[in-house]
């Protein structure tokens, strides 16, 4: 594998959904996007935002699911659910802190991105990342990412007092170091 990183930057997005349709045509999706799409205070404004599964470094979903159905590879990449193994008690779409996995009902299954794992294990771009126009979902080297943006990646997140370190990045303002979630009001924040 090359030492490309997923960036998100929802600075970007456009709304396009572009992301959506291309990740249904995954070949591990089975028809079915896994990407997280959001409108951002709708009522107020046309922002949107487009997110992927971050695969944290200690992903939570792993550790609540009693039936050990949910595996992080050597490479870093958090997979869905195993069928075989998946009792569909959810407890995994309960405890991301990023709100990531789906329970798939019609399958029986908890189903996320994989980061198209058919693909980047083959050196190939995500779905999403090949026909994002505006490159809010990204599959760079760090090298391609200093020299075309002004912002910079981050992948430490912080829940309240919960520090989490992803495998992808999120472009923030080149001032901050982590981003910090307010669990009240569920709110993005720049920490410094």
């Amino acid at each position: 594998m090359s030492a490309r990183n997923f960036y998100i930057d929802p600075s970007r997005c456009i709304g396009c959904q572009s992301c959506v349709q291309a990740c249904s045509e995954c070949d591990t999706h089975r028809g079915q996007s896994m990407i997280n799409f959001d409108f951002i205070d709708r009522p107020e404004s046309i922002g949107s935002a487009a997110y992927v599964c971050f695969h944290c470094e200690d992903p939570t979903c792993a550790e609540v699911c009693p039936a050990d159905a949910i595996k992080k590879g050597i490479d870093g990449i958090v997979q869905s659910a195993l069928d075989p193994r998946c009792i569909g008690c959810s407890n995994c779409v309960i405890a991301c802190p990023f709100g990531i996995p789906k329970m798939k009902v019609a399958q029986e299954q908890m189903m996320k991105c994989d980061m198209c794992y058919d693909r980047t294990s083959a050196d190939l771009k995500p779905m999403c990342a090949t026909v994002c126009p505006s490159q809010a979902l990204t599959f760079a080297t760090p090298e391609e990412i200093a020299r075309t943006r002004r912002e910079v990646p981050t992948n430490v997140f912080y829940f309240g007092d919960q520090k989490v370190v992803t495998k992808v990045m999120m472009m923030v303002p080149a001032d901050v170091e982590a981003m910090s979630v307010d669990v009240v009001d569920y709110m993005w924040e720049p920490q410094s």
